[in-house]
């Protein structure tokens, strides 16, 4: 083993800069050496008894008389800690090698695929404990070459892509942002953000990555069609007293049962999807026989694999929980979150991420019918850590026997909270949007 630790800790009591440690991130586990170790935690421990300050060596070698103090180390900090770093990281990878491999291997005989994943992760640990941090941050003085560089390219739109939102006050969703979806059980919350959203931003060009974990691709697959030949208006419907244009009968669809020329008709519109969605849509729903690892690591290879621009998580509650390191109370939620989160910026994705709403009381009309109203802010249920790490989050209350619907922002961090738009809600039959306005709203009436 190298001296690196030695070196590094001699420099400190020369220099009296027991803060070098803090300023390089480095902790006792990084010192594989025995004695070397004993003699950080000396150090440490004098320093926070004494406003800061080194001990000289030689109160160290009195206290750890095995410690080898070397005199006048000329080298920079950045060097030492980086050699410290990797002599760290090279230990912890032959440990697990030597011990980790073969036990492993023991407990995922039958899954490959778990092995790789969990040795994956061992390794990511080592290589997040032991990463060499040469600068922190962004320096607002000294970096403004970075910073035209980045608003060269946003200019020209190559740093980050938006798209176009089917809601007024969504607006837009922007690349590297996650939009946290919820509402009570039932409310529309998949229909609104896994087929409308979803298709709408494929129209658009988007590749679109849809996790869909309580519905099967074949259902999925049906509104999604059927929410195109709405957009499309192939058939005349009457939705609350109105006559408006929509699309085929998602019943119909889902059972194989259309009439004959309606049937003509599902399977020429599904040969004119190429032309109708410039991007794409790939599924992958809850029956797939490969669909078993439901992990943030699968999620990013999935990603990769399909060169995605738009991620739906259906629901986030479904994922495979990552490991939560604070024992604290619903903390494997929360630690998903943060790294979904994560993940999304790394990859430079929008990430639709839908979760339940707390069950309240429902309050209904002189006529029997319920009262739409959205969640508050406080009802996301599952992890209220979602709450904190989305960029927006859209409350959502639906009510198909009325055809009607809200969708309100409970959180904007660029704007738009407390923003509500009333829509006209009919999935069956692929009819999920604002209603028109102004003069386009007076058509929809016979006078």
């Amino acid at each position: 083993m190298s001296n690196n630790g030695t070196l590094l800790l001699s420099k400190i009591i020369d220099d009296n800069d027991v803060q070098a440690l803090a300023r390089h991130n480095i902790t006792a586990d990084h010192f594989k050496v025995a004695v070397d170790r004993k003699a950080y935690e000396f150090i440490r421990q004098y320093a926070e008894q004494n406003q800061g300050q080194a001990p000289s060596y030689a109160t160290v070698v009195e206290q750890v008389p095995e410690f080898f103090y070397v005199p006048q180390v000329s080298d920079s900090y950045e060097w030492l800690t980086c050699r410290l770093l990797n002599d760290a990281g090279r230990s912890e990878f032959i440990d697990v090698v030597q011990n980790d491999i073969q036990s492993l291997f023991n407990e995922y005989p039958n899954d490959v695929h778990v092995l790789i994943d969990k040795l994956v992760e061992k390794f990511d640990n080592i290589k997040q404990r032991t990463d060499v941090r040469e600068k922190v941050g962004t320096d607002v003085k000294n970096d403004t070459s970075k910073f035209l560089d980045e608003f060269d390219r946003r200019k020209e739109g190559k740093s980050f892509k938006t798209w176009k939102s089917n809601f007024s006050n969504i607006g837009e969703y922007v690349s590297g942002n996650m939009y946290v979806f919820y509402a009570k059980s039932g409310r529309g919350k998949s229909v609104i953000a896994s087929i409308e959203e979803a298709l709408y931003m494929a129209i658009q060009g988007a590749n679109v990555l849809i996790w869909s974990m309580e519905m099967p691709w074949f259902e999925v697959l049906v509104r999604l069609y059927v929410a195109l030949s709405g957009r499309k208006g192939l058939t005349q419907v009457n939705v609350a007293g109105l006559d408006l244009t929509g699309g085929f009968d998602a019943n119909d669809v889902r059972s194989g049962k259309m009439a004959h020329e309606f049937e003509i008709a599902f399977r020429a519109f599904l040969d004119t999807l190429n032309d109708e969605i410039p991007g794409n849509i790939i599924v992958r729903g809850v029956d797939d026989d490969d669909f078993s690892n439901r992990s943030l690591r699968q999620l990013e290879a999935d990603i990769l694999q399909t060169k995605a621009d738009v991620v739906v998580v259906d629901p986030f509650y479904y994922l495979d929980y990552e490991k939560n390191t604070s024992k604290t109370a619903g903390g494997d939620a929360a630690e998903t979150s943060k790294r979904l989160r994560r993940l999304t910026g790394t990859r430079q994705v929008v990430t639709l991420a839908i979760t339940q709403a707390d069950e309240g009381k429902e309050v209904k009309d002189e006529d029997g019918e319920r009262e739409l109203a959205l969640p508050e802010r406080e009802g996301v249920k599952k992890t209220k850590a979602l709450l904190e790490d989305a960029s927006m989050l859209i409350a959502i209350d639906t009510d198909y026997k009325q055809g009607r619907g809200l969708v309100g922002i409970n959180k904007g961090r660029n704007g738009g909270e407390g923003e509500v738009v009333e829509i006209t809600y009919c999935p069956q039959v692929g009819v999920v949007k604002e209603p028109p306005k102004g003069e386009d709203s007076v058509s929809q009436f016979d006078f």
